[in-house]
C-alpha cells in the first residue's frame, strides 16, 4: 500500500499526537464499491484512497490520500439514538455529546462542532455554512467548518455531507489544511459523497 507524496511527513505528525498511525493502511481502489463504517453505507471512490486500520468510533472509519494530518475522510455509519460520533475516551471528565434522531440539521452541525471541541481540546472550531442537499438518495445536509487544533498554528477546513435515514445518522466528512491540501482533495471527497448509497443487508 502506497500513500502519495509527503505521506511520511503526515504519519510522523499523526504519531506525535498519539493517533493510531501504526495500525496500518489498506488500499481502497478506485472504481470498487465498498461498505464503510460497519454499516449499510456503500461508496465507490473515483481515485485510490487508504483506509486506516484503527477506527475513530464503533461505527466510523477514516480514509486518507496523503496521511491523516494532511487529509482525512471519515465515515459515520448508522449512528443511533444516544450514541457518540467518536469513541468516548473520557466519559467522566469530558463526555461527548450524543446523537438524537429528533435533531434538525443545525442540531447535527452543533453536535459535530461540540464533539470536535471536546475530542480535540480546542475552542477554535466553528461551523461556517449549512445547507440542505441529498445524501445516499435521501434528503440530507451539507455544512462547511473550520478549526485549529489547540497549540497548533495550522488552520484546517472541512465539509460534511449526511442524512438521518431510518432514525440513524449517516455522514461523511473531509478535512485538510487550508494551504494546498483542502483544495487538492475536496473534489475527490465530493465524488465519494455523491456515490453514497444504502444497501440491503442481504447484499453485503
Amino acid at each position: 500500500m502506497i500513500l502519495r507524496k509527503k505521506a511520511i511527513l503526515g504519519l510522523v505528525v499523526i504519531a506525535a499526537f498519539g493517533s493510531p498511525a501504526l495500525a496500518g493502511y489498506k488500499l481502497m481502489r478506485a472504481g470498487q464499491s465498498v461498505i464503510v463504517a460497519k454499516s449499510t453505507l456503500q461508496v465507490t471512490p473515483a481515485t485510490d484512497w487508504n483506509r486506516l486500520g484503527a477506527r475513530p468510533g464503533r461505527n466510523a472509519e477514516s480514509w486518507t490520500l496523503d496521511g491523516l494530518s494532511l487529509n482525512d475522510l471519515t465515515f459515520y455509519g448508522g449512528i443511533s439514538d444516544g450514541e457518540t460520533l467518536f469513541r468516548d475516551a473520557n466519559k467522566k471528565t469530558k463526555p461527548l455529546p450524543r446523537f438524537s434522531s429528533k435533531m434538525l440539521i443545525p442540531d447535527i452541525a452543533l453536535l459535530f462542532e461540540s464533539s470536535y471541541r471536546v475530542s480535540n481540546g480546542t475552542s477554535l472550531m466553528m461551523i461556517d455554512s449549512i445547507e440542505p442537499t441529498s445524501f445516499a438518495g435521501n434528503a440530507g445536509f451539507r455544512f462547511a467548518y473550520s478549526f485549529v487544533i489547540q497549540n497548533e498554528e495550522v488552520r484546517r477546513k472541512g465539509e460534511a455531507r449526511g442524512a438521518v435515514i431510518g432514525g440513524k445518522l449517516y455522514m461523511a466528512t473531509f478535512e485538510a489544511p487550508v494551504i494546498h491540501y483542502y483544495d487538492a482533495g475536496i473534489s475527490q471527497f465530493r465524488k465519494v459523497a455523491d456515490s453514497a448509497t444504502l444497501v440491503a443487508l442481504g447484499t453485503r
